[in-house]
C-alpha cells in the first residue's frame, strides 16, 4: 500500500502518475533506505521538510541508486498535490531545490501552457544548484536547470514526455510571444539615451539664447561716438561722407607718382 498511487489520482498523459518514472529506477526507489524511512505517509505539507533538507539534485548515482530528491519526486506524483500547491512551491523563492522539484513535476505533469507560462520566469533565477550524477557532482545554476526542462528529452536520468513547440502553441494563439528581457533592457537604454539626448539639446539651445542676448546688450551699450568711429556713412552721391574740413587747394594734391619716376 505505501508504494501505491493515492485514491482518486487522475491519470497523468494517459496513464498512472507513478509511471511516468521508468520501471527499473522506479523499483529501486521502492528499494532505498530514503524511501522507506523519510517518505512513508509524507503529504503536500511534510513534503515541504524534507525538500528543503535536499543538497543536491540528479537522477542515480553510485550503484545505481537514486537520489533523495528522485525520491521526492515520485513521492509527489504518488500523492498529486492541487495546482495551488506547486505554485506555492515554486513562490518559494528562498528554497530553491523545492522550488527545482516542483519544476520538475510541473513539467512532466502539466499542460503544455502551463509549463511554458510557469516556468519560463524561473529563467531569471541565476541561483547555484548542486547536481549529482554516475560522474559525481557538478555545478549549475537554476535557468540551465529550467532551460533544460524546456527542451531536452532526458533531465534527471527521467525521459520527459513529449512538450509542444512553442511556436505552433503561438500560432494557434494558446500563448502570447515570449518577452525576451534583452530586448525590454536595449529599449529601456534607448529610452534614456533620448531622455539625455533631449535634455543636451535644452542646455545648447539655453547656451545659445544665453550668447545671443549677451551680443544684443554689447551692440545696444554702444555710444554714438564710437559707431562714428568705427564705421563710415555713404552719402547719396556716392562719395564718402567724412567731418568737416578744410577744402584742398591745388598744392594739397597727392603727387602723381608716374610722371615722378618719368622725371
Amino acid at each position: 500500500m505505501a508504494n501505491t498511487t493515492v485514491t482518486g489520482a487522475q491519470a497523468i498523459h494517459g496513464q498512472n502518475p507513478q509511471f511516468l518514472v521508468e520501471t527499473v529506477i522506479r523499483n529501486r526507489i521502492y528499494e532505498s533506505t530514503f524511501w522507506k524511512e523519510h517518505c512513508f505517509a509524507l503529504t503536500a505539507e511534510s513534503l515541504i521538510d524534507k525538500a528543503i533538507e535536499v543538497r543536491f539534485i540528479g537522477g542515480v548515482y553510485g550503484n545505481q541508486r537514486p537520489t533523495e530528491f528522485l525520491c521526492l519526486l515520485l513521492k509527489l506524483l504518488q500523492i498529486q498535490p492541487e495546482k495551488e500547491i506547486l505554485v506555492e512551491y515554486l513562490r518559494a523563492e528562498e528554497f530553491k531545490y523545492l522550488r527545482a522539484l516542483a519544476a520538475l513535476y510541473i513539467r512532466m505533469t502539466f499542460r503544455a501552457v502551463d509549463v511554458y507560462e510557469l516556468l519560463e520566469p524561473l529563467l531569471k533565477d541565476y541561483r547555484k544548484l548542486r547536481e549529482r550524477n554516475m560522474a559525481g557532482y557538478s555545478l549549475l545554476f537554476m535557468d540551465e536547470f529550467i532551460y533544460s526542462l524546456l527542451t531536452e528529452e532526458r533531465v534527471c536520468d527521467i525521459i520527459m514526455p513529449r512538450l509542444a513547440k512553442r511556436q505552433v502553441l503561438e500560432e494557434n494563439g494558446d500563448i502570447g510571444p515570449r518577452k525576451s528581457r534583452l530586448l525590454a533592457a536595449m529599449e529601456g537604454e534607448s529610452d534614456e539615451s533620448d531622455k539625455e539626448g533631449s535634455k543636451g539639446n535644452g542646455s545648447r539651445d539655453s547656451s545659445i539664447s544665453r550668447s545671443s542676448r549677451r551680443t544684443s546688450s554689447r551692440s545696444h551699450s554702444r555710444t554714438p561716438s564710437d559707431a562714428g568711429s568705427r564705421y563710415v556713412s555713404r552719402s547719396p552721391s556716392g562719395s564718402i561722407s567724412r567731418s568737416p574740413s578744410p577744402s584742398r587747394g591745388a598744392s594739397d594734391r597727392p603727387m602723381d607718382v608716374d610722371a615722378e619716376y618719368r622725371n
